[in-house]
């Protein structure tokens, strides 16, 4: 199946070089060039690519810059001239990265290990509601959190739940608890409410990350996640949560 990319990179030469190494490679197809970050942000929000192949290191926004923005994450494969040193803030997380000059070899292995992901994920899971309606984020969409120097690529089935800071939303996920500028409004309009549940002003909670439900207060449940925390469901939210979950 051939996937659709964007490259995204300040220098033309090296746009153009990797888009010569692509030839030998039809699974994919680049269907757009950007030159900066904010135009890559445009195409991205106007062409849905599978994959992105992304510099760091541009003028104005970098390229870290560029996913914080971003509501849905495409496939992403780093193409930069860093050292090891400075990857390692994020090399656990990223499906990839290239450093420049890219090597054939190098390019070949980042898009097998692309095949290989595409391939156990559509073995455990089902139609994600990313092909059904781009307007809902599916559990098996990722969201890239920026923590000063730590970054991750996070699954939505691996978040336990997000609290609301403000403008920020604090995201609960292994032993993490980083801050990403999204309101917990506008995730609730993008989470897919068969997984995701506004539990009370605070607080939003993976259904699937629930271990035990207590009653509470006033009416209220006193829900427990799997990481320990425990978060109260209002009054009226608790009526929704039980028709939902049919108690």
């Amino acid at each position: 199946m051939t996937k659709r990319a964007i490259i995204i990179d300040d220098e033309r030469l090296a746009r153009s070089e990797l888009k010569k190494l692509l030839q030998d490679h039809p699974e994919i197809e680049v269907i757009a060039e950007a030159a900066n970050a904010n135009e890559g942000i445009e195409k991205i929000g106007n062409m849905a690519p599978d994959l992105i192949f992304l510099d760091i290191q541009m003028p104005g926004k970098t390229g870290f810059d560029l996913l914080t923005e971003l509501d849905r994450l495409p496939q992403v494969i780093f193409t930069t001239a860093y050292d090891e040193y400075a990857l390692k803030a994020f090399e656990v997380n990223a499906l990839d990265y290239l450093l420049k000059p890219v090597e054939p070899r190098r390019l070949a292995d980042a898009l097998h290990k692309l095949e290989y992901i595409e391939e156990k994920e559509a073995l455990g899971t089902s139609l994600s509601p990313q092909t059904v309606n781009r307007g809902i984020l599916g559990e098996n969409d990722q969201v890239f959190v920026k923590d000063g120097e730590r970054c991750w690529f996070v699954k939505l089935n691996e978040i336990r739940l997000f609290e609301s800071v403000g403008n920020y939303a604090k995201v609960f996920f292994s032993t993490h608890k980083p801050l990403i500028l999204k309101s917990l409004n506008a995730l609730e309009e993008r989470l897919d409410e068969k997984v995701f549940f506004r539990a009370n002003r605070k607080h939003i909670v993976n259904l699937r990350m629930i271990e035990r439900v207590e009653p509470y207060f006033n009416g209220g449940l006193l829900l427990e996640i799997k990481g320990g925390e425990k978060i109260e469901v209002s009054r009226r939210q608790a009526v929704k949560f039980k028709e939902m979950m049919s108690l």
